[in-house]
């Protein structure tokens, strides 16, 4: 077959590509479009014919519903027979945009579009290109992900033409997906609202809306069971997947580092967070920042694509927790791997807490450690580098002159802070200087505490400066109103409000890197201190 290409991002200023497109769809061809969420592969969605063109494109088995597409509410009643108030309520928060309602079918939808189940998928995108190629073909269409079935879900035009050229009539390039997973489906056609696929809108938000418990279907996390008729999209056959063989290693980073060091000969890549790829033994490829379930949406389809790119073979794959958007990378991810686990069991945790100068970090880690957590004070550490005979000294006088150090050989802290944190440049080469041998102590302090079990807890005023981050399993900011820190610092180091300014500003660069913490604890009150711990030890599990 001749594939046509076009590439609209404005569809005002392509109104002849539009209407070509949309004239294939009404004579019963099948055409990859964008989606706000992938490219999806569509059909009129009220031919047979048209639909079976997309399984065969696909090579889909049949027994896969498909999604029906819409441009505005008028177009609901063709497709859905019965359409409770919920689905207007839903739909009223969240329509245009990435959510499908599974409804009673109307006559009007063959069969095939809904693997002979009695129900419907529905969704209206928001995809400015797709809206107006439903509108101008004036017809509902049916349209899973535009590759083949069950490889990764393409989030652009290159994915389609790699996979669909010369078996569909027409490839659309509208630029890149903005959320790059499918959408969100929950089912109204039972007596409980249900959550059958978890995408970017999250069962939370859909219960705030309706008013009532959302259930989430076993399969979000879990095969199918044999004989089970699939309700949605995405939930009987593995899908998404790479032809690398993937592993999901279970636990946090200290865990999944134990066992790809256990396991050196049962992966060549590894599948990571951003921050993370730094520690990692293995070649890797990162699908977005750990502490950002939207980037991680966003590239989680490309890094498949790219570990295929890199020659993978065998892979062993960070997820996050599933919760929140969160679920729904979990859920491409295990059907990516074919629901294939592994574990490293009794290993220990890592917090690192970070917080600039005044923040109330400090107070913090008391807490944490009061509820079982091990702390190691890399203030202390530091104190520890500089005692008399240290090999650091000579090379903190080289760089801040001799007189730092009194006649006794001790070292005058002081007159250090004073000239380090001059400024931005001085802060730099004092960490150059004491960073390597703090983190170097913090490392093998914390080796036999994570071997038995325990949550080590690292306090790290210079957290990601220091690259300590890139060990743990969950880094935490504290922070506090600027003015609240500058007192806080007068009240406990004697010094004038010039000093104490200056000691803040001078830890601008780790103040900025930190934002990307995984979480971020306000402590401008102490009263609430208490509650805010204990979160980061429900987040941390």
């Amino acid at each position: 077959m001749k594939t046509e290409f076009y590439q609209i991002t404005d569809p005002a200023a392509c109104p002849a590509a539009i209407e070509r497109v949309a004239s294939l769809l009404r004579q019963g061809e099948v055409a990859a479009i964008p989606t706000e969420t992938v490219y999806g592969l569509a059909g009129s969605a009220f031919s047979a014919d048209a639909v079976k063109k997309i399984f065969e494109a696909k090579g889909r088995p049949q027994d896969n519903p498909l999604i029906v597409h819409i441009s505005d509410l008028e177009m609901l009643p063709t497709v859905a027979g019965r359409i409770p108030e919920d689905a207007y309520k839903l739909a009223k928060a969240f329509w245009p945009g990435p959510l499908t309602v599974i409804l009673p079918k109307k006559d009007t939808v063959p069969a095939v579009v809904s693997a002979g189940l009695d129900t419907v998928a529905v969704r209206f995108p928001s995809h400015p290109v797709a809206a107006a190629i439903i509108r101008a073909a004036g017809l509902p269409l049916a349209a899973p992900s535009a590759n083949l079935s069950g490889f990764p879900s393409p989030t652009e035009a290159q994915h389609v033409i790699d996979d669909l050229t010369g078996r569909v009539a027409a490839i659309v390039d509208g630029g890149p997906c903005g959320f790059g997973i499918e959408s969100t489906v929950v089912t109204l056609a039972g007596e409980t609202p249900r959550l059958l696929r978890p995408g970017v809108i999250t069962r939370e938000q859909l219960e705030e809306v309706l008013g009532k418990t959302v259930e989430i279907d076993p399969a979000v996390l879990s095969p199918l069971q044999d004989g089970q008729a699939a309700a949605s999209p995405g939930m009987k056959y593995k899908h998404y997947a790479p032809n690398a063989k993937l592993t999901v290693i279970k636990g946090g980073l200290t865990a999944f580092l134990t066992y790809v060091n256990a396991h050196p000969d049962d992966a060549d890549h590894v599948l990571c967070f951003e921050e993370e790829a730094p520690v990692m033994p293995l070649p890797c490829v990162t699908m977005g920042r750990r502490a950002d379930p939207l980037t991680q949406t966003r590239r989680l389809f490309d890094a498949l694509r790219e570990l295929d790119a890199d020659g993978a073979k065998r892979v062993f794959a960070r997820a996050p927790e599933p919760v929140g958007i969160g679920l729904g990378v979990c859920n491409r991810l295990y059907r990516a791997a074919g629901f294939t686990f592994a574990e490293m069991p009794g290993v220990g945790r890592v917090i690192g807490v970070c917080g600039g100068s005044g923040s109330g970090k400090s107070t913090v880690c008391e807490r944490l450690r009061d509820m079982g957590c091990v702390w190691i004070d890399t203030d202390a550490v530091a104190r520890e580098i500089v005692q008399p005979g240290s090999p650091v000294l000579p090379r903190l006088q080289a760089a801040f002159g001799a007189d730092i150090l009194r006649p006794d050989g001790s070292l005058d802290r002081a007159l250090l802070a004073q000239r380090a944190f001059a400024d931005a440049e001085t802060s730099k080469t004092l960490s150059a200087i004491t960073h390597p041998a703090i983190v170097g102590i913090v490392k093998e302090r914390m080796a036999p505490l994570l071997e038995a079990g325990k949550t080590v807890l690292i306090d790290a005023p210079l957290l990601f400066t220091s690259g300590l981050s890139h060990i743990c399993d969950l880094t935490v900011k504290v922070t506090a109103p600027e003015a609240e820190r500058v007192r806080r610092i007068m009240q406990r180091d004697g010094i004038s409000q010039e000093a104490a300014l200056r000691r803040i500003r001078a830890q601008a660069q780790e103040d900025a890197l930190s934002d990307a913490a995984d979480l971020i604890i306000e402590n401008d009150d102490l009263a609430e201190l208490e509650g805010k711990a204990e979160n980061i030890l429900k987040v941390s599990k």
